[in-house]
């Protein structure tokens, strides 16, 4: 089972690829909070509902300092497709062999419709200016969860 992550932890480096195949690193973001929110799959009604979120609180989120990326194990090209039948605006990222999801935890043992399954636990991480987690949230909901961080950030 992975470690998940607590407040104050250094948040896992990680350089994986976008939509369009471009290397992004976490350290891109140094100086800025970043939330970095994980999801199982591109193209599904909850991860679809959970990136428009985002999309559509971009500007306000920035507003206050936050760059948002979404992490899943897509590969680009399907990220690409996504972002483009969405009109996305958030940077999404390709994990395919989910080092970086396990290493911010999410990945794992789950329960989905009563049984157990192994595979991405939705969550998102807030990194603070200088690498370190700021919150951990795991299992989160697809719908409302945008609202939801917002409310507890004070924005």
């Amino acid at each position: 089972m992975t470690e998940r992550l607590q407040p104050g932890d250094a948040a896992p480096a990680f350089t994986l690829p976008d939509a369009d195949g471009k290397e992004v690193s976490l350290s891109d973001y140094a100086g800025r909070k970043v939330i970095v929110y994980f999801y199982p799959a591109a193209l599904t009604p909850g991860c679809t509902k959970q990136a428009c979120d985002f999309t559509d609180n971009l500007d306000l989120l920035a507003g206050a300092g936050y760059d948002v990326v979404g992490i899943s194990p897509d590969k680009p090209e399907k990220l690409a497709k996504f972002r483009e039948k969405e009109s996305l605006r958030v940077t999404l990222l390709s994990d395919p062999d989910k080092k970086v999801l396990e290493a911010y935890g999410a990945y794992g043992e789950k329960k989905l419709y009563g049984k157990t399954v192994v595979g991405v636990i939705r969550s998102t991480v807030i990194v603070d200016e200088e690498g370190r987690v700021e919150r951990a949230l795991y299992n989160v909901r697809a719908t409302g969860h945008v609202a939801k961080i917002i409310k507890d950030l004070g924005i």
